[in-house]
């Protein structure tokens, strides 16, 4: 074991840990099961990589013109940095992940989750140069690893720079849900459905205009998600504690940005004004709010299939794909989990948007001490959106069947199908055949069999499909 100290006093680490002090302090004070996403920690690698690379260059720029007494302390031993941006280019790739001890949900702003990876980078830094973890006198976690830093720059960054990146993959999963949905609307262009308004029988419709709803629902999605970018690239890097820019280089605070976007080819951009984006995180609210849009349209697209496919009212016109055995006591039950599964999804997003919209709100001056729980959250919602979005295609919409001699029979069955009559036989009449239909439960052909309200050719010509999807009807039509 070894000991460190700090003004709080002194704990004992194992030798072979990574983390310090301050971590194993956090995972005291704060239990929790819930780790910070492996995103987020990557992204405080490249964050961190961003930074050493620029102390690198502001040295190098800085010997041109001044002498070596002018460099701020800490800058001392060059070959320091150059090891924890290869520590920091590790972190990025992943690596020492065991060694993030620090829960989701902390106190602090996300100072533990900065001295976490502070902790680590110092220590594999010192491995890197021979020496053993804890050997602080050498790496310090603050006089180097955070060296022109502040927790309040570097963390919010990070998750920005971890949000851009999932909302990249959240990007492709929509269009590739879009893709399918598209095919689905193509190939049932002409199967016909009975359209339900308050879950009712309305007007004859077809799955091609149901999956063509979800189709352009989808498309809005995805151009909403790709507004994103220009909202959350704003970042405060450079700023430090609250935007001021105190104890930093100017040289820092104008370059650093440039080193953050040749690592991550992201269009991250300094803010014009650092204070504000120190301690107002409004973009996150607008941000979520979009995933909250997209996670309704999931939850509408699976509660429907979840309803077109039971069985409560007959035989279902859908076949969603069997993907497990539904119950532990009745043989042979089969039950709609996808659906199911992508709705829970939808309502967890729905919580997490109440929870970063008031946390949000819970910004005092000049900081935000409750980003750690908003960025788990926001990060939670779009990873969940991702597997929701796979999920419905691969495991819903793949396999998905329609009954279409079910479908029809419906639509010719429902009264519903005398509105396309009305303008040839007036209201009234075309009421009649619907209360017959509903009294004797019989199809429109044979209530109009009874009834000799129309000629039946003519009749039969109206109910195909062709003529029940069009667009209204022209005069010519009349004839």
């Amino acid at each position: 074991m070894r000991e460190e100290s700090d003004f709080l006093g002194s704990l004992s680490l194992p030798d072979d840990a990574l983390y310090g002090i301050h971590a194993l302090r956090s995972a005291h004070n704060f239990p929790g099961e819930d780790g910070v996403h492996a995103e987020w920690y990557r992204a405080m690698g490249l964050t961190k990589q961003a930074v050493y690379r620029c102390i690198r260059a502001f040295k190098k720029a800085a010997e041109q013109r001044f002498p070596a007494d002018h460099l701020p302390a800490g800058m001392e031993n060059m070959e320091v940095f150059d090891r924890l941006e290869e520590a920091a280019s590790e972190v990025a790739a992943g690596k020492y992940h065991e060694h993030f001890i620090v829960p989701a949900i902390q106190g602090g702003a996300g100072t533990s989750i900065n001295m976490n990876m502070n902790e680590i980078l110092s220590n594999v830094a010192l491995n890197k140069m021979g020496y053993d973890p804890g050997r602080y006198d050498v790496v310090d976690p603050y006089r180097h690893a955070n060296l022109f830093q502040s927790t309040n720059d570097v963390v919010p960054t990070a998750l920005k720079l971890a949000v851009m990146q999932q909302l990249q993959v959240l990007e492709e999963v929509i269009n590739q849900l879009r893709a399918r949905v598209e095919e689905l609307e193509k190939k049932h262009r002409n199967s016909m459905r009975n359209a339900y308004t308050q879950m009712q029988q309305a007007l004859p419709s077809s799955y091609g205009m149901l999956f063509s709803a979800y189709n352009e629902a989808l498309a809005r999605d995805w151009w909403r998600v790709s507004r994103c970018f220009e909202r959350i690239k704003v970042v405060n890097l450079g700023g430090g504690a609250t935007g001021s820019g105190l104890a930093i280089p100017r040289y820092f605070v104008m370059e650093v940005l440039y080193h953050l976007q040749q690592l991550t080819s992201l269009p991250v951009t300094r803010s014009e004004n650092h204070t504000d984006a120190t301690q107002n995180l409004d973009a996150l609210v607008e941000i979520h709010g979009i995933l909250k849009a997209h996670a309704v349209n999931m939850e509408k697209m699976a509660s429907d299939m979840r309803l077109l496919a039971s069985d409560i009212a007959g035989q279902p016109d859908i076949s969603i794909p069997k993907r497990q055995p539904g119950s532990s006591m009745m043989p042979g039950k089969v039950n709609p989990v996808i659906p199911e599964f992508v709705v829970s999804i939808a309502h967890k997003v729905y919580s997490n948007d109440v929870l970063i919209t008031s946390l949000c709100g819970q910004a005092c001056l000049d900081l935000n001490a409750y980003t750690p729980t908003i960025g788990h959250a926001m990060l939670d919602s779009i990873k969940m959106l991702i597997s929701a979005g796979r999920t419905m295609k691969d495991m819903l919409f793949e396999g998905l069947s329609v009954r279409n001699s079910v479908s029809m029979e419906k639509v010719l069955h429902s009264p519903g199908i005398t509105t396309v009559l009305i303008p040839y036989l007036g209201y009234r009449n075309a009421e009649k055949l619907a209360s017959f239909m509903t009294e004797r439960h019989c199809s429109i052909l044979e209530a109009n069999d009874k009834l000799r309200l129309m000629d039946a050719k003519k009749l039969e010509d109206l109910l195909t499909p062709e003529k029940l999807l069009r667009l209204g009807y022209s005069l010519k039509d009349m004839g």
